[in-house]
C-alpha cells in the first residue's frame, strides 16, 4: 500500500529555534492524516526530493501550511510560498556518512564532533546540513552542550552559520546518524582512523559544491556537471557581469588598507576601511565581496545580520562577539580578513533602533581599528540602515550595485547556461527581454525551473516511446543526438513567466493577463500618446538622450468611470514586458506619524529595485489631493511632498514611469501635474458608437449569439453607456437566457432587449461635460 501524501503550501520557518536544524513543523490534523508523531520523517517534494523531521505547528498555525526551516526549504528547492508534497519516510540508521565543507571545517573539525553534532538527524545524499545539534527535542545519547562547546571551540562563532554538505551515505537512501555511524570527510579522516588516513569510499560526481552561511547565496545542494571544478571557488572579477567596475574599486581599496598602509598614513589617511555595499536583493553584493577578497589574498568572515537579530538579545550579542572575535584573531594572526555583515539593516534598523544596535556599533568600531582587518556591510534598503553606521571612524564608504539592464541579462543567462545542453535556436536576449527587473538570483531560479520542465518533458517523451525502452538485461543504448535532453526556448520562456523575481516578492502587481494594445479595440489617440510618453522612454532611451531631453517622468489618465483606464494599462505593460506596481490611492494613507511617507519611498524604492517599471497610482485624487484642503492633521500633505520628491528625483529613477489614474482630475493637487511630474495628461474619452460595437464583439466573442442580433445596431443605440456597461448588457442577456431555459444555446436579440432595461447607462451627463471641459482646457 503506498504511503498517504498530501500538498501543502511551504512557509518559511520564522521561528529561530528551527533555523538550519532540519525540522518541518506541520498541524497536528495533518500529523493525524499522514499517520505521524512529532520527531518522525517525513519526505518534502519539491524541484527535488529531502528529508526532515517533523514535529506540531504551534496552536493557531494553518493546516495547510508546512513551516520548513531555512536549509530544508532550499534542500527541497522551494521558495517561500509554494507547494510541497509531504509524505512519511522509512529511515535506516546510517552505517557511514561522508562529507564535504569549507577548508575551515574541514582543517579544524574532527569527524568525532560533527558526528556528535548530527545525531538523530535524517540526512540524504546531496542535502545541505549545519551543524547546529537537533536541540529542539534531543535524541536519546545526543550531549548538546558539548557539542557546542567542542565547535565553539574549533571554529569560533562561525560554528553556527557553517553548512556542510552529505556526499555519500550507507545504505542509501534516508539515514539518520547513530552513535556508531562511521562519519568521515570526504578524500579525509573518519571516525576511528587517524587523522592524516584517507577516506575510502565513493566520492560525490563532478565533486561537492561550495557551502557558505545561510543567506549569503543561494545553496547548491545538487550535484554539479563532472566538467565544474570539484568545488566552486570565488569569481574572478571578470566575471561578475555588471559589477566588475564596483568590484574592481572595492578591490582598490582593500589593496590599499593591507598592503600600503604607511602610504595612507603618509598621506594624511587611514589603514581602517568600512564600506556599505547597497544593491538590490540577489544582486550578487556577497559575490561580489567575495571575490574582491580572494582578488587581495585576504579571507573572509561572514555573519548573516537577519539571523542573529532573530535571537533573543543576549544570545545575538554573543554570536556577534564569537565572529568579530574569530575575525579580529585571523586579522591580527597576519591574515588580511574581511569581515562581511550580510542585510546589516536587520541588526541596525534606522527606525527604533534598539540597545544591542548600539553594542553592535560598538564592536564594528573594533573592527575598522584592528590592522588587517576590513569591515564590508551589505543592505538592500540604505535609508533603512541606522544613520549612525555612517560616522566617519566606521562605515564611510558606499558602493552601489545597479539593477542589470537587457545586456547584463543576457550575458548572465549565456554564463548560468554554459555548461547546459541547449536546443538549437536558443535566444538568450529574448529571454531577457521578458524578464525585467530580474537579478542573477533570480536568474539562477530561472535556470532550476526551465530544467525542471526540459525534464518532465524528457520523461514523458521517453514513457510514451516505446523503443526508448531497452530488452531485460541489456545496457540501455546511448540516446540519438535528438533525443538527448535539452533546454528549449519556450522552456526558459515558461520559467520566466514562473519565476516571481525577489523585487516583486513583496509588492502588489496589476496582472497583464497577457493583454497587448493590439487587443483594444478604437482609442488611436490615445494608445498613441500612451506608447509615446511610457514605452518610448524604457524602449528607445538612446533616442531621447541623442535628441538632448530627459524622458517624461509620468502620465495622468483621466476620463469617466468604467471606460477601460485600468484596462489600458494591462495592456500597455502586457506590450512593454514591464512590471508593474499597483496601489489604489487610499491604501498609502497611515494615521501614524511618517508611516504614509516611508510607504510612499517604498514603493518607489521597489519599483527602482524592479526596473524597467511602471507604478500605477489608482484614484490618485484620493492621494493627493489638493493641499490645504483635508482635515486629516495634515497625512495628505505630507503625502504629496513625499511624491512630489520622489518624482523630482532626489534619487534618479531609471527606468521608472509613474501612471495615475482617475476620474476627478480637479481634485489632484496641482503641483503633481507640472512639468517634470504627471506631466502627460491622457484624456479616455467615453467610447463612441463604433467603439462600443468593437466593445461588444470583444466582450461576446465567446457568448453565441442568433442570427437575430445585431451588434452594429445595439452599440449605435447604447449612447451613454461606459465600457463595463456595454459588458455587463451581454452577460445580463445570457442570464436571461438561462431563466427560460438552463439548456439554452444562444442569446437571442430579445434577451439583449431584456438586458438593456435591465442594466442602466452609468455615465452622468454632467460629469462627462465637466471631464471634456477639463481636457479642452488642457489640449
Amino acid at each position: 500500500m503506498p504511503a498517504p501524501t498530501i500538498t501543502l503550501v511551504a512557509r518559511l520557518a520564522a521561528s529561530a529555534a528551527d533555523a538550519r536544524r532540519g525540522v518541518v513543523r506541520l498541524h497536528p490534523e495533518v500529523l493525524d492524516a499522514l499517520g505521524l508523531r512529532s520527531w518522525d520523517a517525513v519526505e518534502l517534494t519539491g524541484s527535488r526530493v529531502t528529508t526532515a523531521l517533523v514535529a506540531a505547528a504551534a496552536p493557531g498555525s494553518s493546516p495547510g501550511q508546512a513551516r520548513l526551516d531555512d536549509v530544508t526549504l532550499s534542500n527541497a528547492g522551494l521558495t517561500d510560498g509554494a507547494s510541497v508534497v509531504v509524505a512519511p519516510v522509512q529511515v535506516a540508521p546510517a552505517r557511514r556518512v561522508l562529507l564535504a565543507g569549507s577548508r575551515l571545517a574541514r582543517s579544524a573539525i574532527t569527524p568525532e564532533t560533527v558526528r556528535l553534532a548530527l545525531l538523530g538527524k535524517v540526512l540524504t545524499a546531496g542535502d545541505a546540513v549545519s551543524l547546529l545539534p537537533q536541540d529542539i527535542e534531543p535524541p536519546p545519547g545526543a550531549d548538546v552542550p558539548a557539542a557546542r562547546r567542542r565547535l565553539a571551540n574549533a571554529v569560533g562563532g562561525a560554528w553556527t552559520t557553517e553548512l556542510l554538505t552529505v556526499a555519500h551515505a550507507e545504505p542509501a537512501g534516508v539515514v539518520a546518524v547513530q552513535p556508531s555511524t562511521v562519519v568521515g570527510w570526504q578524500d579525509g579522516p573518519a571516525t576511528g582512523q587517524p587523522a592524516d588516513a584517507p577516506a575510502a569510499g565513493p566520492a560525490w560526481p563532478g565533486g561537492v559544491p561550495h557551502t557558505g552561511p545561510v543567506g549569503s547565496a543561494p545553496l547548491r545542494t545538487m550535484p554539479v556537471p563532472a566538467a565544474e571544478p570539484a568545488a566552486e571557488p570565488a569569481l574572478s572579477i571578470d566575471e561578475l557581469v555588471g559589477n566588475s567596475d564596483a568590484a574592481r574599486r572595492l578591490v582598490e581599496w582593500l589593496e590599499l588598507t593591507f598592503g600600503r598602509p604607511e602610504l595612507l598614513a603618509r598621506l594624511g589617511g587611514s589603514a581602517r576601511l568600512g564600506v556599505l555595499l547597497a544593491g538590490p536583493e540577489g544582486v550578487g553584493k556577497t559575490t561580489l565581496t567575495r571575490s574582491a577578497a580572494a582578488a587581495v589574498g585576504a579571507g573572509t568572515v561572514e555573519l548573516a545580520a537577519p539571523a542573529a537579530a532573530a535571537l533573543e538579545p543576549g544570545a545575538a550579542s554573543a554570536r556577534i562577539h564569537d565572529v568579530i572575535a574569530a575575525a579580529r584573531a585571523a586579522a591580527l594572526g597576519g591574515t588580511p580578513t574581511v569581515l562581511l555583515l550580510t542585510d546589516v539593516d536587520a541588526l541596525l534598523p534606522a527606525s527604533a533602533p534598539t540597545p544591542l544596535a548600539t553594542l553592535v556599533l560598538d564592536a564594528l568600531r573594533e573592527v575598522v581599528g584592528t590592522p588587517g582587518l576590513a569591515l564590508v556591510t551589505t543592505t538592500a534598503a540604505p535609508e533603512a540602515v541606522d544613520p549612525r553606521l555612517r560616522a566617519p571612524e566606521l562605515v564611510d564608504r558606499e558602493l552601489g550595485l545597479a539593477l542589470p539592464d537587457v545586456r547584463t541579462r543576457a550575458e548572465l543567462l549565456r554564463r548560468l547556461l554554459a555548461g547546459v545542453p541547449l536546443a538549437e535556436g536558443v535566444d538568450l536576449k529574448a529571454v531577457a527581454e521578458r524578464a525585467p527587473g530580474f537579478v542573477a538570483a533570480d536568474l539562477i531560479a530561472v535556470r532550476r525551473e526551465a530544467a525542471v520542465q526540459a525534464a518532465l518533458r524528457h520523461s514523458a517523451d521517453s514513457a510514451a516511446d516505446p523503443a526508448a525502452d531497452s530488452p531485460a538485461g541489456s545496457a540501455p543504448p546511448a540516446e540519438a543526438p535528438d533525443r538527448q535532453p535539452r533546454i528549449r526556448q519556450q522552456d526558459l520562456l515558461d520559467a520566466v513567466a514562473a519565476v516571481r523575481p525577489i523585487s516583486m516578492s513583496s509588492s502588489d502587481t496589476l496582472q497583464t493577463g497577457g493583454i497587448t494594445l493590439d487587443q483594444v479595440g478604437d482609442m488611436a489617440e490615445v494608445k498613441q500618446a500612451l506608447t509615446e510618453a511610457v514605452l518610448w522612454p524604457l524602449q528607445y532611451p538612446d533616442s531621447f538622450a541623442r535628441l538632448g531631453v530627459a524622458a517624461p517622468r509620468g502620465v495622468l489618465i483621466y476620463g469617466p468611470p468604467g471606460c477601460g483606464k485600468t484596462f489600458l494599462l494591462r495592456a500597455l505593460a502586457g506590450t512593454g514586458q514591464l512590471n508593474v506596481l499597483s496601489v489604489k490611492g487610499a491604501e498609502l494613507l497611515d494615521k501614524y506619524v511618517g508611516e504614509s511617507e516611508r510607504a510612499v519611498r517604498e514603493l518607489f524604492r521597489k519599483a527602482a529595485d524592479a526596473a524597467p517599471a511602471l507604478v500605477f497610482l489608482d484614484e490618485v485624487d484620493a492621494l493627493a489631493p489638493r493641499r490645504g484642503q483635508s482635515s486629516d492633521s495634515g497625512v495628505a500633505d505630507r503625502v504629496v511632498a513625499a511624491l512630489l520628491t520622489e518624482l523630482d528625483g532626489a534619487r534618479p529613477l531609471r527606468e521608472v514611469i509613474v501612471v495615475g489614474a482617475t476620474n476627478r482630475p480637479e481634485l489632484i493637487d496641482p503641483a503633481l501635474l507640472r512639468p517634470g511630474r504627471l506631466e502627460r495628461l491622457v484624456y479616455v474619452p467615453p467610447p463612441d458608437a463604433a467603439a462600443r460595437t468593437e466593445i461588444l464583439r470583444a466582450a461576446g466573442r465567446n457568448t453565441p449569439l442568433a442570427d437575430d442580433v445585431d451588434l452594429g445596431a445595439l452599440g449605435a443605440e447604447l449612447e451613454g453607456y461606459s465600457a463595463a456597461d456595454c459588458a455587463a448588457v451581454l452577460r445580463e442577456a445570457a442570464l436571461a437566457a438561462m431563466r427560460e431555459s438552463l439548456d439554452a444555446a444562444e442569446v437571442t436579440a430579445a434577451h439583449i432587449a431584456a438586458a438593456c432595461k435591465a442594466v442602466p447607462a452609468s455615465l452622468d451627463p454632467v460629469q462627462l461635460a465637466e471631464l471634456q471641459a477639463y481636457a479642452d482646457r488642457r489640449a
